[in-house]
């Protein structure tokens, strides 16, 4: 299955790990195109949307939409819930072989997304004026945002609906669909929104018919998709709701649901402030309103290219970081870094320069329109340039799993410093005071980053120095051994695992199986349980982080393995069972690769009699999880995992027995790898 982490591991595990060995730089570029045109694509969703509208109705018409922009926020709050929530537990429950429980996980988010979606749909179109009060709607604008807000609300189950049903999509192994719908939408919105506005003369209300078409052609191509869906069969008893699965759908999405509810928040108290204090100043409550939702707009183009770009960095901060190699580590920050400044001191230099040719963009406006649109650029955003170091900083602690740290700096500008910022100087200096909120923010949340980074850099070197004496201790000591490996790959059913540890026994040497688990548990934070089901079990579920090439759980687990595996064979002899082992050690010389195969009859007689497989299910089984080993073999290596040119021993273990067979490895190991 080709997609976005099948490309990011491609481009990870051939040619020997580039992502430890690759230009740093021409690896983000690779990873890090992607992400930028789907952050891209959202961002100028909207934006159009206000150009066309700033043209054919002016700059009350940004203002209605800019009020009417927080309803439609929650709704989206609800939808990434449902649909992070399905997807999250879509994989979990398919990790640990629970498909009839996946499927009604999933369901249960469909059917929770369309009962909020109508109860959304009903509660705004009655209340629809309380609503547009309560995020800072003024007389002029209600003119423009009843109708818009209505048409709006009419949309909502196709919004609401087709988001959820976007990640379950993505989730089902199908990112390519999942943005191809987005994207579309996109498009005929794009296309529909000058048609409506200057042909048909609609004004607003033509912008929110376009929206809802866009969003319903979305909302179809989704739906249909559910009638192919790969990973699971739904039924009518899948939409049944249940207690367990709606909680533990809820509980998994709602960090989507917090982060995108403070955006909400912060655009709720920046509205009611900007109309009350704008209202007490010479620009009136409506200028304020309007202008900075345009800003803020414009502002977010500038921040998507800085998230596209760190995210791209995402898996060479991973890799590296749990591979220990702290300097690329720290070359890939210092590159991310650069650029992002780069370009945040690019963005900074427009807005400072030529604030009235970015504002008429979006239609032009009296003179107290654009003296305050100047304003709101040279003030407001007076210390974006920050955002080239705050930004990624907090996407760099998400990669290399400081998840506490990432959070801090994820909402200390938002959150944490802006709106009570906003409060308090809007109380000394009026509608301005408001404006420096924003460099007040910035300032404070760069600090933050600057020490936290700082302190995670200087860690590096503790650590690699610690490495170092660990290294040269171990190295003391085994200087003059020989690092012997037996790889041992098998069919399910076969014996093969038995017969490795036999051999660990003959030869004194370790035995590792179990002890990856373990092992990547500590690493990972994930559950062995989970860790033990997924670990050779590709299904191509995506993870909750919808960045685009973040690597899944079964790639970062690969990942990990394939270091340890490496560590082991540099460390000492051993016999290591499965996960890809013949592969990951191709090129080290002291290596015994075996195959251990057998009869189908015996397989089940060995499943059901050692592993309590039903008799008349064993051969289903047995089937299944071969072929599912031989997907993953063919997924991480590119070669065929029953070729007998990648083994140097295929033994059947019917002929033999398990005695015999570990014998016979033992022999040829002692023949043709020890006493060479």
């Amino acid at each position: 299955m080709k997609n976005k982490s099948k490309q990011s591991m491609e481009t990870t595990y051939n040619e020997e790990n580039i992502l430890g060995t690759e230009k740093i730089g021409k690896l983000i570029r690779k990873f890090a195109i992607p992400s930028i045109i789907s952050l891209l694509v959202n961002s100028l969703y909207n934006i159009v949307d206000q150009i066309f509208i700033g043209w054919g109705v002016g700059y009350l018409g940004n203002g209605a939409t800019n009020v009417v922009f927080p309803i439609t926020m929650i709704c989206l709050a609800f939808s990434l819930m449902f649909g992070d929530g399905s997807s999250a537990y879509l994989s979990l429950k398919l990790g640990e072989k629970k498909d009839k429980e996946a499927t009604k996980g999933v369901g249960n988010g469909i059917v929770l997304s369309v009962i909020v979606a109508l109860l959304f749909c009903i509660l705004t179109l009655a209340f629809l004026n309380p609503l547009l009060n309560l995020f800072g709607c003024t007389d002029a604008l209600r003119e423009f945002a009843v109708p818009y807000g209505r048409i709006i609300a009419i949309g909502i189950p196709f919004m609401m609906i087709g988001t959820t049903l976007n990640s379950i999509i993505r989730a089902d192994g199908s990112p390519k669909f999942a943005m191809t719908s987005m994207v579309l939408g996109a498009v005929i919105n794009i296309g529909l929104d000058p048609l409506l506005i200057f042909v048909f003369k609609m004004g607003v209300s033509g912008a929110a018919i376009a929206t809802i078409f866009s969003q319903f052609i979305t909302f179809i191509l989704n739906v249909l998709y559910l009638r192919k869906i790969k990973s699971i069969t739904l039924s009518l008893d899948s939409f049944k709701l249940k207690f367990e699965a709606v909680k533990k759908v809820v509980s998994l999405g709602i960090s989507s649901f917090i982060t995108q509810m403070s955006f909400v928040v912060v655009a709720a108290v920046q509205n009611n402030l900007y109309g009350k204090y704008g209202a007490l100043s010479k620009y009136g409550p409506d200028i304020p309103i309007t202008v900075v939702g345009i800003v803020m707009k414009i502002n977010q183009i500038l921040t998507s290219i800085i998230v596209g770009i760190t995210v791209g960095a995402q898996p060479i901060f991973g890799y590296n970081y749990g591979a220990r190699r702290f300097d690329r580590v720290k070359q890939t920050l210092k590159y991310i870094l650069c650029t992002s400044l780069i370009i945040s001191t690019t963005a900074f230099i427009l807005f400072q320069t030529i604030p009235d040719k970015l504002i008429l963009i979006f239609g032009s406006g009296n003179e107290l329109y654009m003296e305050f649109a100047c304003n709101t650029f040279r003030i407001f955003l007076m210390l974006c340039i920050c955002n080239g170091v705050q930004i990624p900083s907090g996407i760099f602690f998400q990669a290399i799993g400081k998840s506490s740290r990432s959070i801090i700096l994820s909402m200390s500008r938002q959150i944490i410093f802006l709106i009570p910022a906003m409060l308090i100087l809007s109380r000394v200096a009026g509608v301005i005071g408001i404006l420096y909120a924003g460099p007040v923010a910035d300032g404070i949340a760069f600090l933050i980053a600057i020490v936290l980074l700082t302190i995670e850099v200087r860690k590096f070197k503790d650590i690699k120095e610690s490495n170092v004496v660990e290294d040269e201790n171990t190295n003391a000591i085994h200087d003059n051994e020989r690092k012997l490996v037996i790889t041992i790959a098998r069919e399910y059913g076969s014996g093969g695992r038995y017969i490795g540890k036999l051999v660990a026994e003959k030869l004194g040497i370790k035995f590792y199986d179990k002890e990856f688990i373990t092992k990547m548990a500590k690493e990972t934070g994930l559950s062995e349980d989970y860790i033990e089901n997924t670990e050779q079990r590709r299904n191509g579920i995506e993870e909750i982080s919808n960045y685009a090439g973040a690597l899944s759980n079964s790639d970062e687990l690969f990942i990990k393995e394939s270091e340890f595996i490496k560590k082991i064979a540099k460390k000492e002899s051993a016999v290591i069972i499965g996960r890809c082992a013949d592969f990951v050690l191709k090129d080290k010389k002291d290596v015994l690769k075996v195959f251990v195969y057998n009869s189908m009859e015996n397989k089940i007689k060995r499943t059901t009699l050692y592993y309590g497989l039903k008799k008349e299910n064993a051969e289903k089984e047995i089937k299944k999880i071969n072929k599912e080993r031989e997907a993953h073999y063919k997924y991480y290596t590119e070669r065929e995992w029953l070729e007998p040119s990648n083994y140097d021993l295929c033994i059947n273990s019917d002929s033999f027995g398990v005695e015999k067979s570990a014998e016979m490895i033992c022999n040829y190991y002692n023949e043709n790898i020890k006493l060479h």
